[in-house]
Parts: structure tokens; C-alpha cells; sequence
């Protein structure tokens, strides 16, 4: 079974190089900024049906790992 971050591409000519869903033009932050303005993951899967529900799940994945570092004082 594939892991949930593999369905998060990046292709330099795509979007700048930032992530996507699956290769589409559907970036991660376009995702996690649905989540943040309140939208439930139902309606974000209702008014883009290219969407799974996993790729929801792999877009909050992918923030987790890019951010769990430890923040270093100064």
C-alpha cells in the first residue's frame, strides 16, 4: 500500500515546483488554505470532485513533516 505522501508531486514545471495533488494543478496550500478559511473536508471534496479524501489527509501529512523540526534558540 502506497503511502499517504506519495500521492503529494512536484514537478518543476508545474505550479513553480510547489506540491500537488497527484499531478494536478491543485497545490497542498490550496488545500490546507480551504481547511483554514473553515471549510469542512466535505464541502472542499464537493466543490472539487477530482479530490479524494485521501488527498486531504496527504496534504495535512505533508505540512506535518515539512514543519516537526525543533526550533532553536537563539
Amino acid at each position: 500500500m502506497a503511502k499517504l505522501t506519495d500521492r503529494i508531486t512536484v514537478n518543476p514545471q508545474q505550479c513553480g515546483g510547489r506540491p500537488c495533488i497527484r499531478g494536478m494543478r491543485i497545490r497542498v496550500i490550496d488545500v490546507l488554505d480551504l481547511l483554514a478559511s473553515g471549510m469542512s473536508r466535505e464541502e472542499i471534496l464537493a466543490d472539487y470532485p477530482e479530490l479524494e479524501p485521501e488527498d486531504i489527509e496527504a496534504s495535512l501529512r505533508f505540512a506535518r513533516d515539512r514543519i516537526d523540526h525543533p526550533i532553536v534558540a537563539a
